[in-house]
């Protein structure tokens, strides 16, 4: 990736507890934050898949019918900031230095109809550390909440339930498991769902990686991460790792569909 595309960040605060451990980090820029969405994320918001279009033209045998297909090419739903949330942690996480993150395939195309919220985890990939590779699963949560901790952390839909379900359940797991398989076509994505899958199973299930992004338009606040991973750290014991990261963007959610469509 061009470096003049990554999005620059520096960390607020940080804290640990067993094998948990939570991370702000704050954006300042927002030309530089709003040119990010545009070509980074947008992308994955709409799915972009030339060979698509490239097919519904080239079964196009009229002028009426290619003015059709280019009707249909266009009727995109303006994205729901959740979406976009999801899809900036997507991008967010594989562009970090610090991190080689695969995605093997990209949810949106398993919606059967618009702004339809799938089942499951959020983030389901794979996180390489040198030799070894990692399932990893995880929650995005995006919130204008100016709450501390923000009410998408708690309860029963809450952040925290949902990684600590997905840590500890062999029927949510198996299902991700088998949702990973049937989406590891290549010889690259088969390798690490093979390598990550003999790291799981030798570990009886625990050997995970499980990952919590909060997309946040308000100040920094270590309150919204510290409680949720104390409370993580004694319910989802090692080698299970859970890592919170809190994001803090200079521009308000309710106008990143705007931003996309500049």
């Amino acid at each position: 990736m061009n470096q003049a595309t990554l999005l620059s960040s520096s960390a607020c605060y940080s804290g640990a507890e067993g094998s948990t451990t939570w991370e702000g980090r704050v954006v300042k820029d927002s030309s530089r934050f709003n040119e990010y969405l545009r070509d980074i994320v947008s992308p994955r918001v709409v799915d972009s898949d030339s060979s698509f279009a490239s097919t519904l033209l080239g079964l196009a045998t009229t002028g009426m019918e290619t003015e059709f297909v280019g009707r249909l090419l266009n009727e995109i739903p303006e994205p729901e900031s959740w979406e976009i949330g999801e899809a900036l942690a997507e991008c967010l996480l594989r562009d970090d230095a610090d991190r080689e993150v695969h995605w093997p395939w990209n949810t949106v195309r398993d919606r059967r109809t618009p702004r339809a919220s799938l089942a499951g985890a959020d983030l389901v990939g794979f996180q390489r550390e040198g030799d070894a590779v990692l399932l990893l699963f995880g929650e995005v949560k995006t919130s204008t909440d100016k709450n501390t901790p923000p009410s998408v952390m708690n309860g029963g839909s809450g952040m925290a339930w949902q990684l600590e379900r997905s840590a500890t359940q062999l029927d949510v797991q198996r299902a991700l498991l088998q949702w990973l398989y049937a989406r590891c076509g290549s010889p690259l994505h088969r390798q690490l769902y093979e390598k990550a899958v003999n790291r799981y199973l030798s570990s009886q299930g625990t050997d995970l990686l499980m990952v919590g992004v909060l997309i946040r338009d308000t100040s920094p606040s270590e309150f919204d991460l510290r409680a949720r991973g104390r409370e993580l750290a004694a319910t989802v014991p090692a080698p299970t790792r859970i890592e919170l990261i809190a994001w803090y963007l200079p521009v308000q959610i309710a106008k990143w569909p705007e931003v996309l469509q500049m």
